[in-house]
């Protein structure tokens, strides 16, 4: 009898510990718009992995890729809203919120990662600010390789470019658009190979990852690598689901946060160079430019932020004074 009751009070005891450990994990759904395979997304999932491990498993994060939870104009709402409590977005989608979130989608503002790095870290306050006022913490940011352009003909100076259907992603995109001539159409990235197979886009603007990724040298046959920008994903949590962590576990997600920070930027410049060679091995022409299309994008880019810098306001020239000055 006496073994019996033992053996009964052990098990509830164990019961009673398993359900308070249940009870005390943490679940947060991680929306994304990329596929698995993409760097972002592997990324992603590597600092999913760190948290777990390091916080013990206290904290559960699920990534789901390819805008499976949600659309990616959807993702940053979704986590304002706490439908989601962590997403990762395309800052420069959002300009039309505010001026602050296009700082990277500046054209020729910057010409390489070291600078992007540097024009980064000038707007972060500002980014912080706005995305603390909109109920989310920054997580980290990673950027994407340099912005070429994609067409299906040769390409010598921007009067080629006119009359050209151009997929946009941003008001930017649809800016640059508009200043050369060509007819903006807005196409999300999981809808682009099927937009350049039916004629309903046929150039562009965008990374070479982006480019090889979707195998668009199965529709285009010139890459231009003009380097016009380096944009950049932002991955942020809930305010109020971060705030709901205890101190240790908060220090292990913005630990894990700040290693995806560092290991994206290397990865990008390493994609790059490997998406580049990608294009090539499909068969695609790439091109540095002539200097005639150089020169005639440089004064697109001209234009560009100067009605940035008009819109953006006080504190857009102070992140751009802030670049100039760590330059």
């Amino acid at each position: 009898m006496k073994r019996r009751i033992f053996c009964a009070t052990a098990t509830l005891v164990a019961s009673i510990g398993f359900a308070g450990a249940a009870a005390a994990q943490t679940k947060w759904d991680f929306a994304t718009a990329y596929g698995p395979g993409n760097f972002h997304s592997k990324n992603n999932e590597l600092f999913v992995k760190e948290v777990d491990a390091a916080t013990g498993g206290k904290l559960k994060i699920t990534p789901h890729f390819g805008a499976s939870l949600f659309k990616m104009p959807e993702i940053k709402r979704a986590v304002q809203t706490g439908n989601a409590q962590m997403g990762e977005f395309f800052l420069v989608s959002f300009q039309n919120e505010s001026q602050i979130f296009g700082t990277d989608g500046l054209p020729f503002l910057v010409s390489s990662y070291d600078e992007a790095f540097k024009l980064y870290q000038a707007q972060k306050p500002a980014l912080q600010k706005l995305l603390d006022k909109q109920g989310q913490v920054l997580l980290y940011s990673v950027a994407w390789p340099p912005q070429g352009i994609y067409t299906k003909k040769p390409v010598n100076s921007v009067a080629d470019l006119k009359g050209m259907k151009w997929r946009v992603y941003s008001p930017t995109t649809a800016r640059i658009g508009e200043l050369i001539g060509a007819q903006p159409v807005t196409v999300q990235e999981a809808e682009l190979s099927q937009a350049l197979a039916t004629g309903v886009v046929d150039g562009l603007i965008t990374s070479s990852a982006t480019g090889a990724d979707n195998k668009l040298f199965e529709n285009l046959k010139y890459y231009y690598n003009v380097q016009a920008w380096i944009p950049k994903n932002a991955v942020t949590v809930s305010k109020k689901a971060f705030a709901a962590l205890d101190k240790a576990t908060q220090d292990a997600v913005l630990k894990a946060a700040a290693d995806a920070e560092a290991r994206g930027w290397k990865e990008s410049k390493e994609v790059d160079a490997k998406s580049i060679a990608a294009l090539k091995a499909g068969g695609m022409s790439i091109e540095t430019g002539s200097a005639q299309l150089k020169a005639d994008l440089a004064k697109v880019g001209e234009t560009v932020v100067k009605e940035w810098t008009e819109k953006a306001g006080a504190d857009g020239q102070a992140i751009l004074d802030a670049y100039k000055k760590a330059k």
